[in-house]
Parts: structure tokens; sequence; C-alpha cells
């Protein structure tokens, strides 16, 4: 099968290896300067006016809810609505406190979509179980190449996240068990859907790619005495990040580099299973922040130093509620104009009703 592409307007700027934050202090980023303080490199605004200045009483309440322009930002226009058999919101959001994490949850249709009349291709899915506290979360962004994306994206998240909150509430006892049927189950989800639609009960992976092939992020955030365990895999160039010591760092997915310095926008998406499936496990220690998203997100979040990282680390020192979670992730900075879904989570005492 050719290499299913996902549109990119711009290449990622270079981006750090994965890998899994460090013990112990590192560098800080950045500080936002004042509007007296900032030079021409700051260029972290809202609206065009820093992002410092207290907008309460000075602004008509529709102007608070437009895009942060990070740096130039998109050219306004008007929305228009997307195309499709079936209802496909633009954007939604979603929040909640477990007394041990709290979970904000966003996907937004990009700009590019905005213009066409596209559906967003991208979603997000999350719960959690009573009685072992574990949070359970996906996230997906269906190939652009394909012809029902947004369909794609959708069922690999919710089938995901039923299949996680099954095995976690059977002998998983908190835990996914088996990552490998966790996938198995997402990819017959796609086939028989495909089938479903193509009225071809005979389609095989390579016409369910055509038709629903996207990415995934799934895992889960079990509590213990030891503190919030994290588990997760990845398919495709969506992926996850860490907040720790003032910095992001990648955990999982993502773009990676060519031989020649290049980030390549190729991706083997779902229905297709890896040989080798390996999860990603590690502590989610407080004063930390779990980010999962797609590469809407990560593509702009480069390394983690630029303005964007920077409209991030400021918005997400604490949770906010969840229409601020999505007026975030809406920012609107020239070149980035892809679907965006994140997820994220902030462990004990950083959530509200958490020990402090």
């Amino acid at each position: 099968m050719a290499p299913f592409r996902k549109r990119q307007s711009e290449p990622p700027p270079e981006s750090e290896t994965p890998s899994v934050p460090p013990p112990g202090p590192t560098p800080a980023l950045p500080v936002r300067r004042t509007a007296r303080e900032k030079d021409q490199s700051a260029d972290w605004s809202w609206d065009g006016k820093d992002a410092t200045e207290d907008k309460a009483g000075t602004d008509a309440p529709a102007d608070r809810w437009q895009p942060i322009a990070v740096g130039a930002p998109v050219p306004r226009f008007e929305t228009v609505p997307p195309r499709g058999l079936s209802y496909r919101p633009d954007t939604v959001c979603d929040g909640w406190q477990t007394g041990v994490m709290a979970l904000r949850l966003a996907s937004v249709r990009g700009y590019q979509h905005r213009y066409e009349g596209r559906p967003r291709e991208d979603d997000a899915a999350a719960a959690w179980d009573q009685e072992t506290g574990t949070v359970v979360f996906a996230v997906a962004d269906g190939v652009s190449s394909a012809r029902q994306p947004h369909i794609g994206s959708q069922l690999a998240c919710r089938s995901a996240v039923d299949e996680m909150l099954a095995q976690v509430r059977g002998e998983g006892g908190g835990f996914v068990a088996d990552w490998e049927k966790l996938l198995s189950t997402v990819h017959w989800q796609l086939v028989e859907q495909a089938r479903r639609i193509l009225r071809r009960p005979d389609a095989g992976a390579e016409e369910t790619a055509g038709l629903l092939a996207t990415t995934l992020v799934a895992g889960t955030a079990t509590p213990t005495e030891q503190g919030v365990f994290v588990h997760l895999i990845s398919i495709g160039d969506s992926g996850a990040w860490q907040i720790k010591h003032d910095r992001f760092y990648p955990l999982a997915g993502g773009k990676a580099a060519g031989t020649d310095g290049l980030y390549s926008s190729t991706v083997e998406p779902l229905p297709y299973v890896p040989g080798v499936i390996r999860p990603l496990s590690f502590a989610l220690e407080p004063g930390t922040v779990l980010l999962v998203g797609t590469d809407g997100f990560g593509d702009p979040l480069g390394d983690g130093t630029g303005a964007v990282a920077r409209h991030f680390y400021y918005g997400l020192r604490q949770p906010v509620p969840p229409l601020g979670f999505a007026h975030l992730l809406d920012f609107s900075r020239e070149t980035y104009d892809d679907d965006r879904t994140l997820i994220a989570l902030w462990p004990w005492n950083d959530a509200p009703g958490g020990p402090s």
C-alpha cells in the first residue's frame, strides 16, 4: 500500500528526541515579559494585546472569545458549515475531577477545514472507573487522504476507551493487561464499519485504510499508594508530552526527522497494527501535566521553547474550565491550520479536591 500522507502546511520546528523526563531540576522556559519589557521577538498576544493585560471590562463579551493570536494570526474569514451526512460539531470540550486527578479535553476544527467546509477529522474520548480510580483516554486524528477520516477517528477513540474500561474493570485491576487485544479490537471495529459503509462483507485492511485510516494514542492513568502511573501506546504521529520542571518533554509519537533532517508527514495508521507493541510506562509526579494530542497541537508546539509552548505553559499551570481549555487550543497562528485535539491530566494535589 502506498503510504498515507497527512496534509501539513509547514514542516514543524525541530523537536527533541522522545524520552521520559529526567528527575531533578532543569532550565526553565523563557519568562514571558511584560508589555514594557518585551521586544520584537516576544509575539505571544491576545488579539494584538499583551496576554498579561487584564481584559475584564475592556472588551465586548464576543471579543473576549476571539481566537488568541500567537504571533501573526490566521487571516479572519467566515466559517463554513461542515458538509456531510451526519452532525459533526466544530468544537467539543469536556472536563472533570476525580479527587485524585483533573482532566480536560478539547477537539477543535482547524482553520483550513473551517474555510473549506470540511468536518473536524480529529476526535478524543475519556472515561473514569470509579472502583479503581483509573482514567482511560484516547486521541485520534483521521488521515486526510482517507475518504471518511472523521468516522475513523471517532470510532477508534470510542472502541479504544470501551476496551480499556473492560480490561481495567476485569482482570487488569486498574490496568490494561493486553494491549494487543486493545489494538485488535480497534482494528476490527474499523474493518466492520468499512464493510457496512462500502456494503462489501469481504473488505479488508487496505479498503478500510482508504476509507477510515486514523492515528491513535490510548492510555490509562491509575492512582496507587505510590502515585499516579501512566501506561500508553501511540500509533501514527499523534503523541504525548509532559510539562515537568518548567519544560515540555516529548514522550511518545509525534513526527520523526529523516536522515536529511526533514520531518515527514507519512504515517502508518490504523487499521494496520504494528508487529511489536511497546507501551510506554511512567509515574506522573505532582507538579507535572500530561498532554496527549494530535499533530495539530504537536507541530506548532515544536521543541517546546517557542511562543506556542509559552502559550500553553502559562495557560495550563493549573486546570482551567473546559470552555477555557478549548479556547486555549483554538489559538491563531499563521501556517498552523490543522485540526487540534488535546487531553490534559493534572495529578494529585494539582487537581481540585485532591490531597494537598
